[in-house]
């Protein structure tokens, strides 16, 4: 947004440069911030998986960032991070990307974008796209676990050859849920104070060129 300028607007944008501007930034965001908290993601993938299925003493956050850096080296800490990039532009991209048209959507079929709309175009905008890079989250857990130099290539030939194309969606249900109630909550919300921020203030809204 940015101060209002006399009665001079410029044109709307096409609807396709719209959205193609909001995957593009959204997407880049979301795979640069990817590649410098992935670290972190990788921890916490391990203090996930620490004695699965077995009983003992859990360690805690710091433990495992030794144990890591120790016995498998630094660049264990980037386990994954391919998959975990492409993950973060296309989710990134869809998750902006998606929801403009979905209330649009809503506001041609209902004529309305109240909140509840809004809060409904975000939960149907992040879960489909967790559901169309829950492979992607998939492979990069399972590179996060594995302690051998496996590549994604390699990785996703051996989920596909011993557990079937299905495997690539497994937890794709409560991801999706979540991906959605965050979505809506973040975007509804951010719409809702931007449109009050331009009701009652000066600001109006910047327009892609």
């Amino acid at each position: 947004m940015r101060p209002g300028s006399g009665d001079a607007r410029q044109p709307a944008p096409a609807p396709w440069a719209y959205a193609l501007y909001h995957f593009g930034t959204s997407g880049a965001a979301v795979a640069a911030a990817t590649a410098v908290t992935h670290p972190l993601d990788v921890i916490k993938v391990r203090l996930q998986m620490q004695l699965a299925g077995q009983r003992g003493n859990l360690v805690g956050m710091g433990t495992i960032f030794t144990q890591l850096v120790e016995r498998e080296g630094p660049r264990s800490l980037y386990l994954g991070l391919a998959p975990a990039l492409m993950r973060s532009v296309v989710y990134g991209g869809l998750r902006l990307g998606l929801y403009e048209p979905c209330k649009h959507v809503c506001s041609y079929a209902f004529a309305s974008t109240n909140f509840a709309f809004k809060f409904a175009s975000g939960v149907i905008a992040g879960a489909l796209a967790t559901a169309l890079t829950n492979p992607m989250e998939v492979l990069k857990v399972r590179l996060q676990m594995s302690t051998s130099n496996t590549s994604a290539i390699g990785e996703m030939r051996k989920i596909l050859a011993q557990e079937g194309l299905k495997a690539l969606w497994k937890g794709v249900g409560p991801a999706m849920a979540r991906a959605g109630c965050l979505t809506a909550s973040q975007m509804a919300t951010y719409d809702e104070a931007k449109q009050a921020l331009m009701k009652w203030t000066p600001l109006e809204e910047a327009r892609v060129a």
